[in-house]
């Protein structure tokens, strides 16, 4: 598993909120950089795939364990 740069814990939050949270994490980072986000949003799987394609941000793995959704993410 990679080293995450930075962690996002979205657990709890619904859509719109744990793609805010780590837009505003992303903002703080460099090229490269790789952020681990957990959310428990089932929808959250569909809008991090969107979100990857519609920023450039690269979704490098998900997946799910105990109940909820973990999404890997490169910085472009």
């Amino acid at each position: 598993m990679l080293q995450a740069d930075r962690e996002v814990d979205a657990r709890g939050l619904n859509c719109p909120l744990p793609i805010l949270r780590t837009k505003k994490a992303l903002n703080d980072m460099t090229s490269g950089q790789i952020i681990r986000i957990t959310a428990t949003d089932p929808a959250s799987v569909r809008d991090f795939q969107a979100f990857c394609r519609q920023t450039g941000n690269e979704l490098v793995e998900h997946g799910e364990a105990d109940g909820a959704f973990w999404f890997v993410l490169r910085r472009r």
